[in-house]
């Protein structure tokens, strides 16, 4: 017996909401977000499935994500955010971003050791305040373009709020972005791929698609609107959730009025009530804010959650279904049954947090089944 959920994966659903972003951005060059294990939904079978429909490039966040897919055949161009190691980016044939002079003289130093061109994309910060050339950017791009070794194809940057009803300061974001690559070109450099979009800008800022756009969350099939309740389910919301998280139920237990369910005694029973305890807990990625506070689905029926969440279990009241539960009853913990259906949107408001974490923290939690 496994512990915890098991996260089915609709490759199907992945290729589709692929196909609707090239539709949406007009057919420009998709870098398809897989890191953090593919947003918890497994790097190596997401983007095998992501390169067969039509994926321009891979991105990751360190050069072992990067390893990783390479050593699981897969030769497509990897960009590499945040880890421009110089012995990884040659020895894997990555493309790094380079957010500072420094690493560039590191990769250009290798390269010219190994008798090798690197390939980079730079990294400029346009409000961000993370990563990337902040000060004078023309200018160390320039100097970085002189260096032996180094190949520039992309230049990129990155939204600090492109999901916020007030898009006032992601246009100023474009606007410096666009300045930079008119004073490059006065200066001689044509560099092939602009990219600034993620996958709100790619929603609602197509002036941000420029050569290329890099979506996470919409390959999966989550809105990355978290202030717009229901939003993944609204009529012009051509994506499809892809993960969906089931359990089972490792015990029913019939208790009488005033029983109390779980540490520290915050759920006390009303009635006689059935208790399911279902086979997952904080330790496999669910929030104990779900406490007294989510619901799941058993039978296309939602039930809470009664008392607190526990590190392996967690119990949900069953009083309310009609006809006999029984232990090969599927709990659906995000996903649909029947006419309901519980979204990692509605999971992050339970929870006080973000879509992303909901997928990260039970994604890469969960044994991963795949369907085509």
């Amino acid at each position: 017996m496994h512990r915890g959920a098991v996260a089915e994966i609709d490759l199907a659903a992945i290729s589709g909401n692929l196909r609707a972003i090239k539709e949406r951005t007009q057919n420009k060059n998709v870098v398809a977000v897989v890191k953090a294990d593919a947003y918890g939904h497994g790097s190596i079978e997401v983007a095998r499935r992501l390169v067969k429909a039509g994926a321009d490039f891979l991105s990751v966040a360190f050069c072992e994500e990067a390893k990783e897919l390479r050593h699981s055949g897969i030769n497509t161009p990897i960009i590499v955010l945040f880890d421009p190691d110089p012995e990884y980016v040659i020895n894997y044939n990555l493309i790094p971003v380079v957010s500072d002079k420094k690493a560039a003289l590191l990769l250009s130093k290798e390269a010219e050791k190994r008798h090798k061109k690197v390939t980079i994309h730079i990294k400029v910060d346009t409000g961000m305040g993370r990563l990337g050339i902040i000060d004078s950017p023309a200018q160390d791009i320039l100097e970085i373009a002189n260096l032996n070794g180094i190949i520039i194809d992309g230049l990129m940057s990155h939204f600090s709020d492109s999901d916020a009803p007030d898009l006032s300061f992601a246009q100023s974001q474009i606007a410096r972005f666009n300045t930079l690559r008119e004073e490059l070109t006065e200066n001689g450099l044509n560099i092939r791929k602009f990219h600034m979009a993620n996958s709100a800008a790619i929603m609602s800022m197509p002036e941000s698609h420029f050569d290329a756009v890099r979506p996470g969350l919409l390959l999966y099939g989550v809105s990355p609107f978290e202030d717009s309740a229901g939003s993944s389910l609204s009529d012009d919301f051509p994506f499809v959730q892809a993960m969906s998280l089931k359990t089972r139920l490792v015990a029913l237990r019939k208790v009488p009025s005033g029983t109390p369910i779980s540490y520290g005694r915050k759920f006390i029973t009303k009635r006689e009530s059935l208790i399911g305890v279902i086979s997952i807990g904080y330790a496999d990625g669910y929030f104990r804010s779900f406490s007294n506070n989510a619901e799941v689905l058993v039978r296309g029926k939602r039930l809470p959650i009664t008392g607190r969440v526990c590190m392996d279990l967690t119990m949900i009241d069953l009083t309310d279904i009609k006809h006999e539960v029984t232990s090969n009853d599927e709990v659906a913990i995000m996903g649909r049954q029947g006419n309901e259906f519980i979204g990692a949107h509605e999971l992050a408001q339970k929870a006080n947090t973000i879509s992303y974490e909901i997928l990260t923290s039970l994604g890469r939690a969960a044994k991963k089944l795949y369907k085509n």
